[in-house]
């Protein structure tokens, strides 16, 4: 930690991947909820007001360092960006697979192994978000010789293009890309806006509350336009409805990191990893207990449960395991990482 600011900067980024985070298990458990019961409860209304923004922070945020190592050779970079998220959806891949080895297989281990071999094609489940984050560095780092400005217009264009093919991942490349761009090219204004939110709070929170008053208004107003449900989802809205919003949830974290509230959001910042990759298992069982058991009516209250269950049970895990042999769940081991070559061995042998 290089001082003071830096410190600032770090626990604002934490806090916002984890308020990122608790919103992607938040819409993923109670859309599984409604599904599940039939009905939905008023966890639903705030699941659709944060979906213009909700995954266009979560890019954003995870391109703001991309800038530090672009410029590594490939065996580097290779490691850092690209292995790194390899390791844990091959991983993950593997593990929720077997969770749900009668849904994925047919019930047969040939079936078992051609779902694998699709899913390396296909990302599977949740764990699109790992793949595709792959996909993104190694596409930035082909195109980082690109003039800035094209290359974020031409990723906006992508999510601006009613691009709707049978590939989903190429769908969310197109559709996602230039939120992930943006966090890589604009990273300075980024962390300069953090610092600006905190010294001026009350402009900050007075835009915040503008801000979500005109976000919501469009979330939640149907469209005309056959195709969309809602006007935030209109092409060309969409993409400006999901840069304020990431900018707003960076203005907001910022501002909570400056108080105790955002200890809990940092710490599963800090460890949004761990969350994304094991949230499925403690919400689909947290879910089929209620569902069973009946003991909650309301279905925003069973939505809350479920969120906070998914949330904190990967944390406990990441925390029971760290240190022992089942670390390897969160962290990846010495073999799979790839060694930079000292400069010993780049000389000619004498």
């Amino acid at each position: 930690m290089a001082g003071g600011r830096d410190a600032e900067r770090i626990a604002w980024v934490d806090t916002a991947k984890g308020v990122c985070i608790v919103l992607v298990v938040m819409m993923h458990s109670t859309l599984g909820v409604g599904e599940a019961f039939g009905r939905e409860g008023f966890l639903h209304h705030v699941v659709a007001f944060a979906k213009p923004f909700r995954m266009p922070d979560f890019f954003l945020i995870s391109g703001l360092f991309l800038a530090r190592v672009i410029d590594r050779d490939w065996r580097s970079y290779g490691d850092k960006r690209i292995l790194h998220f390899v390791y844990f959806y091959l991983l993950w891949l593997v593990i929720q697979s077997a969770f749900r080895f009668g849904q994925v297989s047919g019930g047969t281990v040939t079936g078992f192994v051609e779902h694998l071999a699709w899913s390396l094609v296909e990302p599977y489940s949740t764990l699109w978000f790992v793949y595709l984050l792959a996909v993104f560095s190694v596409v930035s780092k082909l195109l980082r010789g690109l003039p800035p400005l094209a290359l974020l217009a031409g990723a906006a264009c992508l999510e601006i293009a009613p691009i709707d093919t049978p590939w989903y991942l190429l769908n969310e490349f197109c559709e996602r890309y230039v939120y992930f761009v943006a966090g890589w090219l604009l990273a300075p204004r980024i962390f300069d806006l953090a610092a600006a939110a905190v010294r001026f709070r009350g402009p900050a929170l007075a835009g915040l509350a503008v801000w979500a008053g005109v976000n919501g208004a469009f979330a939640f107003s149907p469209s005309p336009v056959a195709g969309y449900k809602t006007l935030a989802e209109l092409p060309g809205l969409g993409l400006v409805l999901g840069t304020v919003g990431a900018m707003a949830i960076v203005s907001l974290s910022a501002l909570l990191a400056t108080t105790r509230l955002a200890a809990p959001f940092a710490y599963a910042g800090e460890r949004s990893i761990a969350v994304y990759l094991a949230f499925f298992l403690p919400m689909a069982a947290t879910r089929t207990v209620l569902l069973k058991t009946g003991l909650i009516a309301d279905m925003g209250w069973v939505s809350v449960i479920v969120t906070v269950a998914a949330v904190l049970v990967p944390l406990v895990l990441e925390r029971l395991v760290n240190g022992t042999r089942m670390d390897v769940l969160f962290r990846r081991p010495a073999w799979a990482r790839i060694r930079p070559i000292g400069r010993a061995a780049l000389q000619p042998a004498e």
